[in-house]
């Protein structure tokens, strides 16, 4: 039997509450799950790359089967190099279910062998967004309690 090897993509920009609630949610039902820091070139990213990183590693730093990496380019082609046949995707609202279901269903086309797992938000955990958390950094407000407690957004 090969490997369960799921892939978290997303820019993290930065990791909240809602993203490690569900990766940690996700542990068991994979071997392994690669946190997946998508480069865009078309997006303004308020945290470097090596920031995020660090971050996302820190806050999984005590879990053997969570690995980061970062890519550009197609998450489908990501998976086929990392030899991963699962992406794993997070559902706070039904707009998130009909834009993801769309994204799930074109990979599946392009990639036959990845299938794409949703898990819902924990209730709590729903209105909390990486946008949301950079408004109020940005702004000067203290957006501590909306991420992981070793995230120090003051850097």
């Amino acid at each position: 039997m090969s490997k369960r090897i799921a892939v978290f993509p997303g820019s993290f920009d930065p990791i909240t509450l809602g993203h490690e609630s569900l990766v940690l949610r996700a542990l068991p039902l994979f071997d392994e799950i690669i946190v997946a820091i998508g480069n865009n070139a078309l997006k303004q990213y308020y945290f470097s790359v090596q920031q995020r990183k660090a971050w996302i590693s820190k806050v999984f730093e005590d879990y053997n089967k969570i690995a980061v990496a970062e890519y550009s380019g197609l998450t489908v082609d990501f998976c086929r190099q990392a030899g991963a046949n699962y992406i794993l995707r997070g559902l706070r609202t039904s707009a998130d279910f009909e834009f993801e279901r769309g994204i799930g269903q074109v990979n599946k086309r392009l990639l036959p062998q990845v299938d794409t797992i949703f898990l819902l938000t924990s209730a709590e955990l729903t209105p909390i967004t990486s946008s949301i958390v950079r408004d109020i950094v940005r702004n000067g407000g203290d957006a501590q309690q909306f991420v992981p407690a070793c995230v120090d957004l003051t850097i």
